[in-house]
């Protein structure tokens, strides 16, 4: 991706414009940090390393160049008296926390209530995998996923829950491999309705049983 057409999508995703360094920077970027760690980035086992680093970034930061409003900006409007609620779930989450840049991994269920329309469901997924690859903090993600349901389709209620576990507190800091984090955020009638609140919290459960 150029610089132009990087700066593009990152307008369009809504992202600050910046000036992205080229990858020959990244790469010595990476070199750096090598050294920094106590290792010579110039050994054998190291000399492609950098090379692998930016290419991974490329694949687990993809997020920025991708549109979640274009994603979901085929609606269907046939369907045929269908009101009751669109519910994904298992989706998988694969993140990095923006304060260590550490993996999130873990799981979303997301659900929406239809007006006029509905949306394929590949799409629904695709919003979880644009946020998540992209540097977040878990409340962030999942409301972001919330909001952009609400303001390209404008159904009557959006409900994300999401279920993760912060590399940044496995492998470093206070080192609890078994915490989970869940974040849930409702909109709509999910957030007026506890039963319909309740009827998609049971639905994720059963999901992760």
């Amino acid at each position: 991706m150029d610089a132009l057409t990087s700066k593009t999508a990152l307008a369009t995703a809504g992202q600050t414009d910046i000036d992205r360094p080229t990858r020959e920077q990244a790469e010595e970027a990476v070199r750096t940090l090598i050294a920094w760690a106590g290792d010579d980035p110039r050994r054998e086992g190291l000399i492609d390393t950098p090379k692998r680093v930016a290419k991974a970034y490329q694949e687990w930061f993809r997020g920025y160049a991708l549109d979640p409003a274009k994603e979901l900006g085929r609606v269907f409007e046939d369907v045929q008296g269908y009101d009751d609620m669109v519910m994904l779930t298992d989706i998988d989450v694969e993140s990095h926390c923006e304060h260590h840049l550490a993996p999130i991994l873990g799981k979303a269920c997301v659900a929406y209530l239809p007006d006029k329309a509905v949306v394929g469901i590949s799409k629904i997924a695709k919003v979880v995998e644009i946020f998540s690859k992209r540097l977040q903090t878990q409340e962030t993600m999942t409301a972001q996923i919330a909001d952009a349901i609400n303001d390209a389709m404008r159904p009557r209620g959006v409900a994300v829950f999401v279920d993760a576990k912060h590399q940044c507190m496995t492998t470093r800091g206070v080192h609890h491999p078994n915490v989970s984090t869940i974040t849930t955020t409702f909109t709509g009638e999910f957030r007026a309705n506890p039963e319909l609140r309740d009827r998609f919290m049971r639905l994720c459960e059963k999901s992760r049983a």
